[in-house]
C-alpha cells in the first residue's frame, strides 16, 4: 500500500501550521465533498474512488524522510513536526457507496474530525474522487449510448500517466464497461481483460492473409482479426473469411473482426452481409476509431451492425469534460462545545454552499421503485413516510411538489467512526452491478445522452431556512 500522505497542496500544510500556532488543531469541524454543475453534459454522476480514499486514510502518516523534506522548506517549527508525526485520522467519515448515482450540490462524502485532520485530507480526497467519478460517469454515458452492446475500455496509451490509466480503467468498469485492455487493472481488480492485435501485426508479415493465418494459429479459440489495414471490404473481410473457414475445418469457431477506420456504419453493414453469406452469422463485429457516446449514438441510429464498441481516448480522458469540479467545503465548526453551521457566500449563486451537518435522502415512488427526488437535510431531521412530503426547488421556491406513497433511503453510509474503519471493500464487478441497478431506478429522461432532464435535488425546509438566516445575518454584517 502506497503512502500518499505527501500528495497534498502546500497550502494545506501552511493552514495546518496556522491552526497549530493559533491553538485550533483540535477544533471539531465538518466538511462536505460535492460537485457543482459542470459541462459533463450529464444530469448525474457515478460516484467512484472511495476504496482508494480508504487506502489513503489507512496509510496516513508522515515518516522521517517527509519531515526532513518539510524542514528544508524553512516554514515550520519543530513542535509542528511533532504534531505531523502523530497525525492519524481519528474522526468520522460518511460517504455514498461507490457506484451511487449522485447529482450536483449533493454531499458525496462528509467528514467530521479535528480541524488538523479534516483540513489536511482535502487535496487527496478531491484528487481521487474527482478523477474516478469523472471517468465512471463518462463510461456510464458511453454504455448507455451503446444500448446493451458491450463496451471495451482501452485508453491506457492515451491516459495522463500510469495512475490515470490504472484507476481510470477501474472507474470505467464501475461505469459499466465490460472489460479493459489494461492488464494491470484487470489483475488488481479482477476485471475482464480484452484485446486483439494492431495494424503493425498485419504489416509485419508478407501479406494480410499470412498475418491472419498466423494469428489464428496462435489463438484458434479466440480469433478476432483487425481487417482495415489495407482495404476493409476488398481485402480485410475476404481474407478473414478465408481464415475463418480454415479454422472451422480444424474444429474452431472464430470470434469476430474489428473495424478501426472509415465509415463504420457502412462498413459494418457490408461486412455483416459478407460474414452472414459466408456462413458466419455469429461472428461479432467490433468497432473502434476515436469513439465517444455521441458517435456511438449516431452510429446506432444509422443502423450500424456493430456488436461491441472499443472506446479509448475520449473515455479515459473524458475529453469533452476534463474535470469534474468537485469541491470540499467547510459547513460547520465547533464553538462552545456545539457545532455552529457556516456557509460560503458568493455573488455566483452556484458557488454558495449549504450549511450544517447534513445528510442526503433519496425518495422513491413506492409503486414503481423509481427515484423521484433527492432531499438534502440536516442530519437530525426525520421524515414520516406515512405523511405527504412537500419539496421545493432551492432557488425557484415556487416550484413545489407534494409526494405521497413513497419510500426513502439515506444515502450516506459510515466509512470511519472515531477513526475506526467501518468500510467493507467490494469487488469492482460488484460495484459495477450496483451502479447498473442504481441507474435502473431513474427514469430515462434523466439519462438521455442529449439534453437530459434535470433531476430534483431540493433542500428541506429547515435547511433552507437556516441557509437564508445565515445569508441575512451575513448581509447585515456587511
Amino acid at each position: 500500500m502506497r503512502n500518499l500522505t505527501m500528495m497534498t497542496d502546500l497550502y494545506q500544510l501552511t493552514m495546518m501550521y496556522g491552526y497549530y500556532k493559533n491553538n485550533k488543531i483540535n477544533q471539531t469541524v465538518v466538511f462536505d465533498m460535492f460537485y457543482r454543475q459542470s459541462n459533463l453534459e450529464s444530469s448525474y454522476a457515478i460516484a467512484a474512488g472511495l476504496e482508494q480514499i480508504v487506502e489513503y486514510i489507512d496509510n496516513l502518516h508522515f515518516d522521517e524522510n517527509d519531515i526532513e523534506y518539510l524542514r528544508g522548506l524553512n516554514l515550520f517549527d519543530e513542535g509542528f513536526f511533532d504534531e505531523l508525526r502523530r497525525l492519524r485520522f481519528t474522526g468520522e467519515m460518511y460517504a455514498v457507496p461507490e457506484g451511487s448515482v449522485v447529482f450536483p450540490t449533493e454531499p458525496i462524502l462528509r467528514v467530521k474530525a479535528r480541524l488538523f485532520e479534516a483540513q489536511f485530507i482535502e487535496t487527496a480526497i478531491l484528487n481521487i474522487v474527482n478523477h474516478q467519478t469523472l471517468i465512471a460517469t463518462k463510461a456510464s454515458r458511453v454504455v448507455l449510448a451503446a444500448q446493451g452492446d458491450a463496451v471495451m475500455e482501452f485508453g491506457l496509451r492515451r491516459a495522463q500517466g500510469p495512475d490515470a490509466g490504472i484507476y481510470g480503467a477501474r472507474a470505467a468498469i464501475i461505469g459499466g464497461c465490460a472489460s479493459t485492455s489494461n492488464v494491470l487493472t484487470a489483475q488488481l481488480f479482477e476485471a475482464q481483460c480484452s484485446g486483439t492485435h494492431s495494424h503493425s501485426w498485419v504489416m509485419s508479415f508478407g501479406s494480410e492473409l499470412e498475418a491472419f493465418r498466423a494469428y489464428a494459429a496462435s489463438f484458434p479459440n479466440a480469433c478476432l482479426l483487425l481487417v482495415d489495414t489495407y482495404d476493409t471490404l476488398k481485402s480485410g473481410v475476404p481474407n478473414a473469411i478465408k481464415v475463418f473457414n480454415e479454422l472451422r475445418e480444424k474444429g474452431y469457431e472464430p470470434m469476430g473482426i474489428r473495424l478501426d477506420s472509415g465509415d463504420l456504419a457502412y462498413l459494418s453493414k457490408e461486412a455483416r452481409k459478407m460474414l452472414d453469406n459466408a456462413g458466419f452469422p455469429n461472428v461479432k463485429i467490433v468497432a473502434s476509431n476515436d469513439l465517444d457516446e455521441d458517435t456511438i449514438w449516431d452510429l446506432k441510429a444509422q443502423g450500424a451492425k456493430i456488436d461491441t464498441w472499443g472506446v479509448g481516448t475520449s473515455l479515459i480522458t473524458s475529453r469533452n469534460c476534463p474535470a469534474l469540479g468537485g469541491v470540499y467545503k467547510l459547513s460547520a465548526y465547533e464553538e462552545n462545545g456545539k457545532l455552529t453551521p457556516c456557509l460560503k457566500v458568493s455573488e455566483n449563486v452556484n458557488k454558495m454552499t449549504d450549511p450544517g451537518y447534513k445528510k442526503l435522502v433519496r425518495i422513491y415512488e413506492k409503486k414503481t421503485g423509481k427515484a423521484i427526488a433527492d432531499l438534502i437535510m440536516l442530519d437530525h431531521e426525520q421524515i414520516d413516510t406515512k405523511k405527504p412530503l412537500t419539496i421545493f426547488h432551492p432557488v425557484d421556491t415556487w416550484k413545489k411538489t407534494v409526494i405521497t406513497d413513497y419510500t426513502i433511503r439515506e444515502m450516506l453510509e459510515p466509512v470511519y467512526i472515531n477513526g475506526e474503519k467501518k468500510y467493507t471493500p467490494r469487488k469492482v464487478l460488484d460495484i459495477r452491478e450496483y451502479a447498473r441497478k442504481e441507474l435502473d431506478t431513474f427514469w430515462e429522461e434523466y439519462k438521455r445522452i442529449v439534453r437530459p432532464n434535470e433531476y430534483k435535488v431540493d433542500l428541506s425546509q429547515e435547511l433552507y431556512d437556516l441557509k437564508h438566516r445565515l445569508l441575512h445575518e451575513y448581509g447585515k454584517e456587511n
